[in-house]
């Protein structure tokens, strides 16, 4: 990250813009492994701005998170993606992004975050653990067949 800092990116809520911003790295940001983009609809930028953050150093796009309140559950909020650009990995941004998401969620009266992610993903079930998250045994068939997934909860 060449010795920059935290407070030097502008973190904000998400606006529709964003998406393409977004979208046009996601592919990349993930190491081009898999298509990326078809996990990240339009909407979160729409319709999820207030509990959904993009970051950026620069006027480059640095990071962003898409969240929502749950609608099912009042003391529940979840993280539906997140992402760190490959420069700014390591600097806290991610946990940065969440500890914004964290602030919203209180405010809401939310008690517990949740997320999910691939029991394959060491990367993601490691930054989660190191922020406080519990992860579930993989489960099976979570979003469909041969989709399993490691549900991850943090209480707030």
């Amino acid at each position: 990250m060449d010795g920059a800092a935290l407070s030097d990116l502008v973190i904000r809520h998400a606006e529709p813009p964003d998406h393409t911003r977004v979208t046009a790295v996601l592919d990349e940001w993930w190491g081009g492994r898999r298509r990326m983009v078809d996990m990240l609809p339009r909407l979160f930028f729409a319709h999820f701005r207030d509990t959904s953050f993009v970051a950026e150093r620069d006027g480059e796009l640095a990071g962003f998170l898409a969240g929502f309140l749950s609608q099912s559950d009042p003391e529940a909020a979840y993280v539906h993606f997140v992402g760190v650009s490959p420069e700014e990995r390591g600097s806290g941004l991610g946990r940065e992004l969440y500890e914004r998401f964290f602030e919203v969620a209180r405010r809401h009266g939310r008690r517990t975050v949740s997320c999910v992610t691939s029991p394959a993903n060491a990367g993601s079930l490691a930054f989660h653990q190191a922020i406080g998250f519990e992860p579930s045994p993989p489960q099976p068939g979570y979003d469909g067949p041969g989709e399993e997934r490691v549900v991850l909860t943090r209480s707030i």
